[in-house]
């Protein structure tokens, strides 16, 4: 109960997760910039100008940020959405390659767990191939080394390992272990997989425009740097200090927005894409684990 009851000021006061040291310099610099203009105000020089309210409308660039900000979580968003479509696809593609593939020769059983693993290994490698990282131990385990090792030598190991699972269908296909209508059904959820590598991928290579980010950069300096001469007269030596709660809230929204509008990487506010490709996995060994028809060790993978 205490837990939940200090729980919002323990989030209001946390730091991991913030963006409150990527913009407290800035803060800091225009909180000293507001305590100079009282100096300058209190030895009678002319610096207040209550005119420079007008130079840029606080609606205005209030617009700006607020357009910034939902562009940016909508890719955030986007990109969840996408995950969490691939998660999907990668449960039915296990059940239905688990329960609609038969199975002729003992072999099957363990060219089945490789094509189930090899679905884990295609979301670890489109998490890698987003994040600009190269192939590492993770994909080795899912998929043996040699097959490893070409996907070394690749531009796009997810889609790779698509056409291997591709592959696989079209073997069981024409061994008549799987009819027509089991192998459209099945490609068509691998092809929401592909779907959904690309998706990921336009998030990634479809920046906000320069411009505009350089124009809001422009518009946040130019009002920090007026406001003082607005607030001087009124505010006295308190000018410092909302100088910078203004300009931490300014320089706050901008910069969530460009926390977040590459929702792949590492950082605390992206998407937790380790712990998904983890559920995928855990998902795999259960269904192999529990299921009637396929008993194997995972060390069968790297055979």
């Amino acid at each position: 109960m205490i837990n939940k009851k200090f729980y919002w000021l323990k989030i209001a006061f946390q730091f991991k997760g913030s963006i409150f040291s990527a913009i407290s310099k800035k803060v800091v610099a225009f909180g000293l910039f507001g305590v100079f203009i009282s100096l300058l105000y209190h030895l009678k020089l002319p610096v207040s100008q209550p005119i420079f309210e007008s130079v840029i409308p606080s609606i205005v660039l209030g617009l700006l940020l607020v357009f910034r900000t939902n562009t940016a979580y909508d890719r955030f968003w986007e990109g969840r959405k996408c995950w969490g479509s691939m998660v999907n696809n990668t449960r039915n593609l296990a059940r239905q390659i688990l329960v609609s593939i038969d199975e002729i020769t003992p072999e099957d059983k363990n060219n089945k767990i490789i094509a189930l693993y090899l679905l884990v290994g295609f979301s670890v490698a489109t998490k890698l191939h987003l994040r600009g990282e190269p192939v590492n131990s993770e994909l080795e385990e899912l998929m043996g080394h040699s097959r490893y090792i070409k996907l070394k030598t690749l531009n796009n190991p997810p889609l790779k390992i698509a056409f291997w699972i591709g592959d696989y269908l079209e073997r069981q296909h024409k061994r008549n272990c799987l009819n027509n209508y089991q192998l459209i059904a099945i490609q068509d959820l691998l092809n929401n997989l592909v779907d959904n590598l690309g998706a990921c991928e336009r998030i990634l290579k479809t920046p906000i425009p320069l411009a505009y980010a350089i124009h809001l950069k422009q518009l946040i300096l130019i009002y920090c740097f007026l406001l003082p001469f607005q607030l001087v007269q009124s505010l006295g030596w308190w000018t410092g200090l909302i100088t910078a709660l203004v300009s931490f809230t300014l320089f706050g929204i901008e910069a969530i927005g460009l926390e977040i509008e590459n929702p792949f990487g590492h950082d605390e506010n992206d998407l937790q894409l380790d712990n998904i490709c983890n559920t995928m996995k855990r998902n795999i060994d259960d269904l192999i684990n529990f299921n009637p028809y396929v008993r194997s060790h995972h060390e069968n993978i790297n055979n």
